[in-house]
């Protein structure tokens, strides 16, 4: 059976204790609502969407799924954000660390996302699900759409 978000997130914190994260079952709960028929989680993780390594309270589940990249926030009062990131929108990812975190940066076709305040030790492992994933579904799309103009 698979894991739940929550569950691999749990797993994730659990192995890149460094990273930063709050209210993370509640963030999950977001990212459960929206997957779609026939959609699953193969990795997610969290992180604090921003630029600024002090934006501490800003924590995002991001989910990679066989069909996009999820980023979700549950809000404290109500209501929540999503982000869906499909992989014709996907452009490029950009890994950096520094001297207590590490940073992913989403390159999209309409905005730049960025993850900070993530254990230095886990942004190989996330650029590994991620693009991975992105170019095995990019290829997918490639190959449904030269079939279809044919």
């Amino acid at each position: 059976m698979n894991k739940s978000v929550y569950e691999q997130v749990v797993e994730f914190k659990r192995r890149h204790h460094g990273t930063i994260s709050w209210r993370t079952k509640a963030h999950c709960k977001v990212i459960e609502k929206h997957l779609n028929e026939g959609e699953e989680v193969l990795y997610a993780f969290v992180g604090q969407k921003g630029l600024s390594s002090l934006e501490i309270f800003n924590t995002y589940v991001i989910a990679v799924t066989n069909k996009r990249l999820i980023l979700a926030q549950k809000r404290v009062l109500f209501g929540y954000l999503f982000i869906s990131i499909t992989p014709d929108m996907f452009n490029d990812l950009t890994v950096s660390t520094g001297i207590v975190w590490g940073r992913v940066i989403i390159d999209t076709i309409k905005e730049i996302i960025t993850v900070s305040n993530l254990s230095k030790g886990s942004v190989d492992e996330i650029e590994t699900a991620i693009t991975e994933t992105m170019m095995k579904q990019k290829k997918e799309y490639v190959k449904i759409d030269k079939e279809t103009n044919m």
